[in-house]
């Protein structure tokens, strides 16, 4: 099916803000197209009338416009990750992934007309965790971009994550932030956890909140998954994480929701303010099992407050 019949397939209301927003995405995605920055199929992937697909390949088209507008300059290869920046002597990779919300309760992605739903934060990380150990992976695997030689090992490698599919498909919330109220991209990397009151025993006072540290995070079956992916000297040749919940309607100028996480062990780091993004996380080591971890504005605006209601195919 021809790109612009399947995106007005997928999008067929005639009201609010949905006609304007398909038109810029019929445009952007041909002008993504005409640049060559996708690979020999993603037309094909745009056009599929399979969800996962077309967001697996949505993203990284609204990933690229979203470089655009920051002004920073990238092509694609047609072997290696998604994104490749030259910047002052400088070679940084970007690879985007969309988790698919492989058991994120039906409940949270389409809830009853009531509105109350639980929040599955845990299984929404896990579908961080898995995400970023899939583009780790492909990275540092035995057949990766390393091992290949597609990646040097001075080039800065950063994982692009849109969580857009586990946010539900009302959209009321997001699927950028955690239980801790960080990111879940700060929670799947640096071992936070929710947090916490400590009570003494003899006196019943209680503690300032703080935050669990959390190594690992336990799945109903198997193994549990670790969650200090940048605390590992394994993963130093990750950059950072580039988290985001991004949608089509971010083309009508409205702000996108992104975050970066900055990996403290990296071997080669990216400049904080590199990257679109209101808010940036780094992390200074400060002993064995201390870290500091500071929050920075970045350098685009914060996202307004605005929920835009879709219907979109289960």
């Amino acid at each position: 099916m021809p790109l612009r019949d399947a995106i007005e397939q997928r999008y067929p209301h005639t009201g609010g803000l949905v006609p304007a927003m398909r038109e810029r995405l019929i445009s952007v995605c041909e002008e993504y197209l005409a640049n060559g920055y996708g690979d020999g199929n993603a037309e094909q992937r745009l056009s599929s009338a399979d969800l996962h697909i077309y967001w697996q390949q949505l993203s990284e088209v609204l990933l690229a416009q979203q470089l655009t507008v920051a002004g920073i300059k990238f092509s694609h290869q047609a072997a290696g990750p998604d994104f490749r920046i030259d910047d002052n002597g400088r070679r940084i990779w970007i690879e985007v992934v969309t988790p698919t919300p492989a058991n994120v309760p039906a409940a949270w992605l389409a809830p009853a007309d009531n509105g109350v739903r639980d929040f599955p934060h845990q299984e929404i990380l896990l579908r961080w965790t898995a995400a970023i150990k899939a583009k780790a992976d492909v990275l540092l695997g035995n057949a990766g971009y390393v091992a290949s030689g597609v990646v040097a090992p001075e080039d800065c490698y950063v994982i692009a994550v849109n969580g857009r599919l586990m946010r539900g498909y009302d959209g009321a919330f997001d699927a950028l932030y955690g239980i801790s109220q960080f990111p879940f991209a700060v929670e799947a990397t640096l071992a936070v956890g929710p947090l916490q009151v400590r009570f003494d025993r003899e006196t019943l006072e209680a503690s300032e909140p703080e935050h669990q540290r959390r190594y690992e995070i336990h799945k109903p079956k198997g193994l549990p998954v670790p969650a200090d992916t940048f605390l590992d000297a394994k993963f130093a040749p990750i950059s950072a994480i580039w988290a985001t919940d991004i949608d089509e309607f971010t083309l009508l100028d409205r702000p996108a929701k992104m975050v970066a996480v900055h990996n403290p062990g990296a071997k080669h780091s990216i400049p904080v303010g590199f990257l679109p993004a209101h808010d940036e996380y780094v992390a200074q080591i400060l002993d064995e099992s201390t870290y500091q971890l500071d929050r920075i504005e970045g350098r685009t605006a914060p996202p307004e407050e605005i929920s835009v209601v879709v219907d979109v195919p289960a």
